[in-house]
């Protein structure tokens, strides 16, 4: 408490990334869920207020904001189509993102950096199911390697910053997402948005048409695009440490991402 009364906050939280998928998500739970805790002030940061691809612009408003502790969700991001024809670019924006973000953090003396990471950067040819000990065990799948390799390189920074400063930097690796506040860009987007965009669409009749008694030939075409085949993941050490966390059911998450996309059509991320 200050000379004038006021609580002043022990914890200030800021969320880079803070108006995509996942910082909108966090946002609902700590500003309307009642997940914030006393004494915690959080800070959800987009890329209006600063690009941090530019060390100057990063460090401006890491000294704007102060926080003790920081959640890095920005990045460049994008599906499988925009990762295969820009993989420098995904590279190289993705390694200042993370570079920036992170110096800084130490310049003000962030106490903890939580970083999200992504299960596509992990080696294309391993066992499963895939664990975190498992990211440098080869290169990962061609298709996004440009990314892949930038993500893999907070794990190195994070290291390297306990190393050298005893900084407790660290990530988490969450399998694929999707929801409200996703980009749901046909060309762009990751492939459960951009399907979802698709039958909007067609239910709308832009696409789809005819009296449905058409027949119809079918072809195998090999030179369309291809992924990673398969990606399952391990979750024991989420299961350590949260053994009750309830994951949403499959079908519950579809039906409400379905609805939040066609609510908001016209401002939604396409």
């Amino acid at each position: 408490m200050n000379s004038q009364g006021e609580c002043i906050a022990t914890m200030r939280v800021l969320v880079t990334g803070g108006s995509g998928l996942v910082g909108k998500a966090i946002q609902q739970v700590v500003k309307e869920a009642g997940g914030a805790k006393d004494g915690e002030e959080w800070i959800f940061l987009s890329s209006k207020e600063a690009n941090l691809m530019n060390m100057t612009e990063t460090r401006a408003v890491f000294e704007k904001h102060r926080p003790t502790h920081v959640i890095h969700l920005a990045a460049m991001v994008g599906g499988l189509f925009k990762n295969m024809k820009h993989n420098l670019d995904f590279w190289r924006n993705n390694i200042y993102i993370n570079d920036n973000v992170l110096q800084a953090a130490h310049e003000v003396g962030v106490v903890k950096v939580v970083s999200c990471l992504s299960t596509c950067i992990f080696p294309d040819k391993t066992t499963y199911p895939i664990d975190e000990t498992m990211i440098h065990n080869g290169p990962p799948h061609e298709s996004n390697f440009g990314y892949a390799y930038a993500k893999r390189m907070i794990d190195v920074h994070n290291r390297a910053y306990f190393q050298q400063h005893g900084r407790c930097y660290t990530a988490v690796i969450p399998t694929n997402v999707f929801g409200p506040h996703d980009n749901f860009s046909i060309e762009d987007g990751h492939v459960l948005p951009g399907l979802i965009h698709k039958a909007y669409i067609a239910q709308r009749g832009e696409a789809l048409g005819g009296l449905g008694i058409r027949h119809s030939q079918t072809a195998y075409d090999i030179s369309k695009a291809d992924g990673q085949f398969k990606k399952t993941a391990s979750n024991a050490k989420l299961r350590r440490y949260l053994p009750d966390f309830k994951f949403t059911p499959f079908q519950q998450a579809l039906k409400e991402t379905c609805n939040w996309f066609v609510g908001n059509y016209d401002t939604a991320r396409k």
